[in-house]
Protein backbone atom coordinates (compact mmCIF):
# COMPACT_ATOMS: atom_id res chain seq x y z
CA UNK A 1 0.00 0.00 0.00
CA UNK A 2 1.64 3.49 -0.73
CA UNK A 3 2.28 5.62 1.95
CA UNK A 4 1.75 9.02 2.56
CA UNK A 5 5.49 9.53 3.55
CA UNK A 6 8.46 8.29 2.64
CA UNK A 7 12.31 8.69 4.69
CA UNK A 8 15.41 6.76 2.73
CA UNK A 9 18.93 6.91 3.37
CA UNK A 10 20.90 8.47 0.74
CA UNK A 11 24.94 8.47 0.10
CA UNK A 12 26.09 12.12 -0.61
CA UNK A 13 29.51 11.30 -2.61
CA UNK A 14 31.35 14.39 -3.05
CA UNK A 15 34.21 14.83 -5.61
CA UNK A 16 35.78 17.79 -6.91
CA UNK A 17 33.15 17.95 -10.23
CA UNK A 18 30.17 17.65 -7.38
CA UNK A 19 27.90 15.58 -5.22
CA UNK A 20 26.84 12.19 -6.55
CA UNK A 21 23.51 10.79 -4.91
CA UNK A 22 22.50 7.20 -4.76
CA UNK A 23 19.82 5.73 -2.43
CA UNK A 24 21.16 2.29 -1.55
CA UNK A 25 17.87 1.04 -1.04
CA UNK A 26 16.40 2.35 -4.51
CA UNK A 27 18.51 1.04 -7.18
CA UNK A 28 19.20 2.73 -9.99
CA UNK A 29 17.75 5.73 -8.21
CA UNK A 30 20.93 8.76 -8.54
CA UNK A 31 21.13 12.35 -9.03
CA UNK A 32 23.95 14.62 -8.10
CA UNK A 33 23.93 18.52 -7.58
CA UNK A 34 26.59 21.04 -7.34
CA UNK A 35 26.16 22.53 -4.52
CA UNK A 36 24.63 20.93 -0.94
CA UNK A 37 21.32 22.27 -1.22
CA UNK A 38 21.22 21.89 -5.53
CA UNK A 39 21.91 18.41 -3.87
CA UNK A 40 19.09 18.08 -1.40
CA UNK A 41 16.39 19.39 -3.48
CA UNK A 42 17.32 16.64 -6.50
CA UNK A 43 17.58 14.21 -3.91
CA UNK A 44 13.77 14.60 -2.94
CA UNK A 45 13.03 14.76 -6.45
CA UNK A 46 14.58 12.06 -7.80
CA UNK A 47 13.72 9.58 -4.74
CA UNK A 48 9.67 10.94 -5.31
CA UNK A 49 9.92 10.32 -9.31
CA UNK A 50 11.67 6.38 -8.09
CA UNK A 51 8.71 6.06 -5.57
CA UNK A 52 5.92 7.36 -7.65
CA UNK A 53 7.13 4.74 -10.69
CA UNK A 54 7.21 2.20 -8.48
CA UNK A 55 3.92 2.67 -7.03
CA UNK A 56 2.21 3.02 -10.63
CA UNK A 57 3.89 -0.19 -11.65
CA UNK A 58 2.70 -2.33 -8.44
CA UNK A 59 6.46 -2.76 -7.42
CA UNK A 60 7.02 -3.61 -3.68
CA UNK A 61 8.67 -0.64 -1.96
CA UNK A 62 11.37 -1.79 0.39
CA UNK A 63 12.08 -0.73 4.11
CA UNK A 64 14.74 1.95 4.16
CA UNK A 65 17.78 1.04 5.94
CA UNK A 66 18.49 1.93 9.54
CA UNK A 67 21.25 4.56 8.74
CA UNK A 68 23.72 3.68 11.40
CA UNK A 69 23.55 -0.32 9.03
CA UNK A 70 25.29 2.01 5.93
CA UNK A 71 29.36 2.50 6.12
CA UNK A 72 30.35 5.30 4.20
CA UNK A 73 33.78 6.57 2.69
CA UNK A 74 35.67 9.34 3.98
CA UNK A 75 34.39 11.48 0.95
CA UNK A 76 30.75 10.68 1.55
CA UNK A 77 27.79 11.43 3.83
CA UNK A 78 24.67 9.43 4.80
CA UNK A 79 21.67 12.53 4.71
CA UNK A 80 17.89 10.89 5.41
CA UNK A 81 15.68 12.43 2.73
CA UNK A 82 12.06 12.92 3.07
CA UNK A 83 9.23 13.28 0.47
CA UNK A 84 5.42 14.18 1.28
CA UNK A 85 3.69 11.93 -1.44
CA UNK A 86 0.38 13.59 -2.02
CA UNK A 87 1.78 16.64 -3.47
CA UNK A 88 3.68 14.45 -5.60
CA UNK A 89 1.12 12.64 -6.82
CA UNK A 90 -1.12 15.73 -7.60
CA UNK A 91 1.61 17.67 -9.55
CA UNK A 92 2.48 14.22 -11.67
CA UNK A 93 -1.11 13.85 -12.07
CA UNK A 94 -1.87 17.68 -13.60
CA UNK A 95 1.13 17.22 -15.55
CA UNK A 96 0.12 18.15 -19.02
CA UNK A 97 1.31 15.41 -21.45
CA UNK A 98 1.16 15.13 -25.19
CA UNK A 99 -1.40 12.73 -26.77
CA UNK A 100 -1.48 12.54 -30.71
CA UNK A 101 -4.94 12.38 -32.30
CA UNK A 102 -6.65 12.02 -35.97
CA UNK A 103 -9.19 14.56 -36.98
CA UNK A 104 -10.41 14.57 -41.08
CA UNK A 105 -8.65 17.57 -42.75
CA UNK A 106 -11.23 19.69 -43.49
CA UNK A 107 -12.72 19.56 -39.71
CA UNK A 108 -8.69 20.75 -38.81
CA UNK A 109 -9.04 23.22 -40.98
CA UNK A 110 -12.32 24.89 -39.72
CA UNK A 111 -11.34 24.91 -36.26
CA UNK A 112 -8.17 26.36 -36.88
CA UNK A 113 -9.64 29.06 -39.03
CA UNK A 114 -12.12 29.55 -35.89
CA UNK A 115 -8.68 29.28 -33.79
CA UNK A 116 -9.64 26.64 -31.78
CA UNK A 117 -7.19 25.66 -28.88
CA UNK A 118 -7.05 21.88 -29.17
CA UNK A 119 -6.20 20.93 -26.37
CA UNK A 120 -8.70 23.12 -24.26
CA UNK A 121 -11.24 22.06 -26.20
CA UNK A 122 -10.43 17.93 -25.92
CA UNK A 123 -9.76 18.40 -21.48
CA UNK A 124 -13.42 20.42 -21.49
CA UNK A 125 -14.51 17.19 -23.85
CA UNK A 126 -13.66 14.62 -22.06
CA UNK A 127 -14.43 16.36 -18.44
CA UNK A 128 -17.82 16.78 -19.70
CA UNK A 129 -17.62 12.82 -21.48
CA UNK A 130 -16.41 11.71 -17.73
CA UNK A 131 -18.59 13.92 -15.59
CA UNK A 132 -15.96 15.57 -13.52
CA UNK A 133 -14.85 19.16 -13.19
CA UNK A 134 -11.23 18.91 -12.07
CA UNK A 135 -8.81 16.19 -10.37
CA UNK A 136 -9.77 16.71 -6.85
CA UNK A 137 -12.96 15.64 -7.57
CA UNK A 138 -11.87 12.68 -8.86
CA UNK A 139 -10.02 12.06 -6.13
CA UNK A 140 -13.20 12.96 -4.11
CA UNK A 141 -15.04 9.78 -5.98
CA UNK A 142 -12.26 7.30 -5.65
CA UNK A 143 -12.00 8.01 -1.74
CA UNK A 144 -15.75 7.25 -1.84
CA UNK A 145 -15.91 4.40 -3.83
CA UNK A 146 -16.10 1.10 -2.17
Amino acid sequence: MAKERYVYPAIFDYADDGISIEFPDLPGCLTCGDTDEEAFAMAKEAMALHLWGMEEDGDQIPEPTPTFKIQADPNQAVVLIEVWMPAFRDTMAEKAIKKTLTIPKWLNDMAEQKKVNFSHLLQSALKSHLGVVDYGQVIQRDKQAP
